[in-house]
C-alpha cells in the first residue's frame, strides 16, 4: 500500500526529552521511511525538550496537553476532547505513557482515529500514591486498545495483566537500537577519556535519570566498595533527574567526589560509552532499559539487576546480581571480570540476530501502521 502523502502516526509521551521510551521512538523515527510514515508528538508539557528540535526538522509537529494530576480530570478529559476533534486524521496512536493511556485511548477512538495502541514501557510504579493512582487507572487498558504492546514479559504482566498476556493478546516490540552507532571506536574512547581525565582510570559507567528505580544510591555504594579494593577507578553518569542532588550528597559523604562525574544528559551518548570499561545497572524496575543494549553494543560487560528482565541479556556480556546483596559482592563481581573486560568485542549481529535492530524494525513497522497486521516482534509468552 503506498500513498501520495505520507500516513501519520500520533506517539504519546509525557515529554520530547531524553528518556528511555522517548530515545526508542526517536530511534525508529530516524530510520522509518518518512515518505511512508510520519510521526507527531502529543505530549504533556508546554516545555521544549531534547528531541524537540529533530522531531520538527525531521517533519513531526509537537502538541500539548495538561499533564493528569487526578485533581483535574475532567479539565484533562476536555483537553484530550477538544485535541482529537481537531486532530482525528491520523492512521494509529500509539500510548507509550500508559499511566493515562485508559483516557486518551478511548477518546482517539471516538474521535475517529482507526487504530489505537497502548505501548507499556516499564514493570513499575512510582512509589506512594501516585505509584497506587496509576495502578488504578490503568486498571481497564487491556480493554481499550487496539493494539496491546510491551518491550517485555514483566512490562506486560504489569501494565495488562497476567489473562491478557496467556491470552495472546499482548505484543512484545524490541526495544530496538542502531547497533553501529553504538560500535566500539578505539579513536572515539581515546578522545573522550583524554577530555574527561580518567585515561588512566577504570570507569564504571551508568547511563539513566536519577529517579528511585535506578537505584543511584545502591551503585554508589558499589563504587565506594570498588574503590576500597581499588584506587585508579572513576564512576561516569549519564543522566539528570530530581534525585541528582540527595546523590551528589551521598558521594560527599562517602569521600570519593573526586572519583564521580555527573555529566548531566548527553547528545553524543554513544561516544561515551566508548569510554566507559564496565557498565553497572542496579534497577529496582525496568520494562526493557534501552541503555543496557546500548552498553551491550559496545561491547561493555554489564552487571545487572536481577530485577531486570533477562529479555536485557541480549549477549553474553550481561550478568545479574542480587540488589539484595551486600555492594561488597557487586564490587567483587566487577573486580573478577576487569580484565576481561578490557577486550572489547563487536557484538552487532548478536543484536540483530534477537531482533533489535532499528532498520529492520522500521521496515517491519512502516508496514504494520499501513496494513495494521502482523506487527514486529512476536506475542507475549509467560515463561
Amino acid at each position: 500500500m503506498t500513498t501520495e502523502k505520507p500516513i501519520r502516526v500520533l506517539h504519546v509521551l509525557g515529554t520530547t526529552n531524553l528518556g528511555g521510551a522517548e530515545s526508542r521512538v526517536m530511534e525508529l523515527y530516524r530510520s522509518i521511511d518518512r515518505e511512508r510514515v510520519q510521526f507527531d508528538f502529543l505530549v504533556h508539557t508546554q516545555k521544549e525538550g531534547h528531541y524537540s528540535a529533530e522531531i520538527r526538522a525531521l517533519g513531526g509537529n509537537i502538541y500539548s496537553v495538561p499533564r493528569f494530576n487526578v485533581e483535574n480530570y475532567r479539565a484533562y478529559r476536555r483537553a484530550l476532547a477538544s485535541f482529537f476533534a481537531r486532530h482525528h486524521d491520523y492512521a494509529a496512536v500509539q500510548g507509550h505513557m500508559t499511566s493515562t493511556a485508559s483516557i486518551y485511548l478511548p477518546i482517539a477512538k471516538k474521535a475517529g482515529i482507526p487504530l489505537t495502541i497502548a505501548h507499556a514501557r516499564s514493570a513499575g510504579v512510582d512509589r506512594g500514591v501516585k505509584g497506587l493512582v496509576t495502578k488504578i487507572i490503568r486498571l481497564p487498558l487491556k480493554n481499550r486498545a487496539d493494539y496491546l504492546f510491551t518491550c517485555s514479559m514483566e512490562a506486560g504482566v504489569a501494565v495488562y495483566g497476567k489473562k491478557a498476556v496467556k491470552q495472546g493478546r499482548v505484543w512484545t516490540i524490541p526495544n530496538a537500537i542502531d547497533a553501529q552507532r553504538f560500535r566500539f571506536n578505539k579513536s572515539i574512547r581515546e578522545n573522550m577519556c583524554n577530555e574527561l581525565g580518567i585515561s588512566d582510570k577504570f570507569v564504571i559507567g551508568h547511563v539513566g535519570r536519577f529517579g528511585f528505580m535506578k537505584n543511584h544510591a545502591y551503585l554508589i555504594e558499589v563504587f565506594y566498595e570498588l574503590c576500597r579494593l581499588h584506587d585508579d577507578v572513576a564512576l561516569v553518569l549519564i543522566g539528570k533527574g530530581e534525585l541528582e542532588q540527595e546523590i551528589r550528597q551521598k558521594v560527599q559523604d562517602l569521600g570519593i567526589a573526586e572519583k564521580v562525574y555527573f555529566l548531566g544528559t548527553r547528545s553524543n551518548v554513544e561516544d561515551y560509552y566508548q569510554a566507559f570499561d564496565y557498565f553497572v545497572f542496579p534497577s529496582i524496575f525496568e520494562g526493557l532499559p534501552g541503555s543496557v543494549a546500548e552498553a551491550q553494543a559496545a561491547g561493555l560487560h554489564c552487571l545487572v539487576s536481577d530485577k531486570v528482565t533477562r529479555e536485557a541479556a541480549l549477549t553474553d556480556l550481561a550478568v545479574y546480581r542480587s540488589i539484595d546483596e551486600p555492594p561488597i559482592e557487586w564490587a567483587r563481581e566487577v573486580q573478577k571480570n576487569a580484565k576481561e573486560a578490557m577486550i572489547r568485542r563487536d557484538m552487532r549481529q548478536e543484536i540483530i540476530d534477537k531482533g533489535f535492530d532499528v532498520a529492520i524494525q522500521a521496515k517491519q513497522m512502516a508496514e504494520f501502521n499501513e496494513t495494521w497486521k502482523n506487527p514486529p516482534g512476536h506475542r507475549c509468552e509467560i515463561s
